[in-house]
């Protein structure tokens, strides 16, 4: 990287070009820096105060002045049965090729959505890119690997587990070991993880080497909540402290896009501005969701790659649902972009269309009834034809629900990390394996609670996590006191095989799922699911659920 020899702040050691120091007297009096410092790409050895509310920040922006929100649909587009009775959403036969063209309805160049089945607004699709990598089957969970792996699981094990795509996080991937070196030294982080399976008769022809899974990077914007104390946003970006040196570094949009086209993940976001979904600001969620918008256009014009890597919008605008609302007018705001797109597609080299869309903003401890109304809202609002992202959400209950309402893809750590602390999936809820019941010594342990905040179930703790499980662990036969003594002993091995049964369970689960879809019979698939879930105890199962079914048009009560 380049570095800027300065006498009075060293220069931070790292490999990626936004981290490099300069001199307290480089910095503005008013924190802003300047369009030389930025386009150095360099970060500032002070307290960074927050930027000052200019007020065109909190002014509708131009595209939108136009639009008509007491007209239904106004923020919506490219929709189908069942919210328009008029159109027939197009169903793809299952292991139809794809096509990677921009003259095609369903892809683009660097992506292929097919549906596949629908039932009610549930559906089941195959997302397919042009990179000799497995095909992606919707609904679909994506296990969290935040620097390139996934704690505890070989690349052939992710694959073993019908695992298609895995998420890595740039921030982090960005400050250690960084970008540059990812892409330089080992050409992306296929190659950096070891997810690719090479072909030993065509030593010399890299077009025959086979990915193991996809890949999905997040920009860096969710760590403006997670990291909200070594933070500051400003209209040029957001300044980090770094967890190692101390030291700030700004990220800019187009810093992000440039680490993520390093990385070379299939589908990247867009940097957007996050606040936490609890806060009550209300002119800074407003500066937030048009700032996403106009952060947005900044990572289109800086994505090098859109031939092959798949940039994802977010929506953001708080947990604001009504008409004429922040949601809806970041939804307005992409909808003019994408006709846009598609527009300027015969007069320009553009990409084809937005490919896919992200819902942001939620799973930040809002109210689970705020959140699956924000979840509703955009499903109705997001074109049919593309996939569906909900961010950072892995609760089992919570994909089933939010499934039901229209969304294909989700991400979240919830289940590998509950495994580093002994905690098993089932549809029954959590087993906590490092509980004392399950200690060999324990008379007793012939009996375990399993925990789901709603009632006891009894099952024998010699036996394996679930005798169906095709996860290593339950295939073997480890038991859940086998299991207790690895973890108590802290035996890594423990949590390895606890972490490949979670992340195996997902799979297991929206494999389930996506089964019932293309047999339509997603509902009685639901009400088996919660009957597990609750314990056969109907009066157990929360409103938000039983509203957020409704609205799904599904009947959550099952029959004795």
């Amino acid at each position: 990287m380049k570095r800027k020899a300065t006498d009075d702040a060293a220069v931070v050691a790292t490999s990626n070009t936004i981290t490099t120091a300069t001199r307290m007297s480089d910095v503005p009096s008013d924190g802003v820096p300047s369009q030389q410092q930025l386009d150095g790409g360099v970060s500032y050895n002070n307290n960074y105060d927050p930027e000052p509310i200019r007020p065109e920040w909190l002014e509708l922006p131009p595209e939108l002045r136009s639009v008509d929100f007491t007209v239904d649909g106004a923020a919506a587009w490219d929709k189908y049965e069942p919210y328009n009775p008029q159109r027939s959403l197009p169903i793809v036969p299952i292991d139809t090729p794809p096509t990677f063209s921009s003259s095609s309805s369903s892809s683009s160049s660097a992506l292929c959505f097919h549906i596949n089945g629908i039932d009610g607004r549930a559906r089941a699709a195959t997302i397919h890119f042009p990179n000799n990598g497995p095909p992606v089957t919707t609904p679909r969970f994506m296990p969290v690997g935040t620097k390139g792996t996934l704690k505890g699981v070989l690349p052939d094990e992710i694959a073993a587990m019908e695992c298609p795509i895995i998420l890595a996080n740039t921030y982090h991937l960005a400050i250690q070991p960084g970008t540059e070196l990812i892409d330089q030294v080992f050409g992306g982080l296929h190659n950096f993880m070891g997810g690719i399976r090479r072909d030993t008769d065509n030593n010399d022809n890299n077009n025959n080497n086979k990915r193991l899974y996809n890949l999905l990077t997040d920009s860096g914007g969710f760590q403006m909540v997670s990291l909200a104390a070594l933070s500051n946003v400003t209209e040029k970006g957001v300044v980090f402290q770094s967890p190692y040196s101390k030291e700030h570094m700004l990220l800019r949009p187009e810093d992000s896009i440039r680490c993520q086209n390093e990385i070379g993940a299939d589908i990247i976001m867009q940097l957007d501005d996050v606040i936490s979904s609890v806060a009550t600001n209300e002119d800074r969620f407003r500066i937030a969701t048009f700032r996403t918008l106009r952060w947005y256009d900044r990572c289109v014009q800086a994505h090098q790659y859109p031939h092959r890597q798949n940039l994802f919008p977010i929506v953001q605008g708080h947990l604001d649902t009504s008409r004429g609302g922040l949601r809806e007018l970041c939804l307005a705001g992409f909808k003019h972009r994408d006709q846009q797109q598609q527009r300027q597609q015969q007069q320009e080299k553009q990409q084809h269309r937005i490919p896919g869309f992200a819902i942001g903003g939620l799973a930040g401890g809002e109210s689970k009834d705020e959140f699956w109304k924000v979840v509703d809202h955009a499903c109705r609002h997001l074109p049919d034809d593309r996939p569906r992202y909900l961010m950072g959400v892995g609760y089992p209950l919570d994909l089933v629900v939010c499934t039901a309402l229209g969304v294909d893809m989700y991400d979240c750590v919830y289940p590998t990390r509950t495994a580093r602390f002994g905690v098993a999936l089932v549809d029954e809820g959590q087993i906590k394996l490092k509980q004392h019941q399950f200690a060999a010594k324990n008379p007793s342990s012939a009996d375990m609670t399993i925990n789901n905040n709603n009632s006891n179930n009894n099952i024998n703790s010699n036996t394996p996590i679930d005798k169906d499980c095709p996860c290593e662990a339950c295939r073997r036969g480890v038991s859940k006191e086998r299991l207790h003594s690895l973890l108590k002993a802290n035996n890594p091995v423990g949590v390895q095989l606890v972490t490949q049964h979670n992340v195996t369970y997902m799979m297991q689960l929206v494999t389930r799922m996506r089964k019932s879809i293309l047999e339509r019979s997603f509902q009685q698939f639901v009400q088996q699911f919660l009957r597990r879930h609750f314990s056969d105890d109907q009066e157990s199962v929360p409103q938000w659920v039983r509203d957020a079914l409704q609205a799904a048009g599904l009947s959550w009560k099952w029959t004795s």
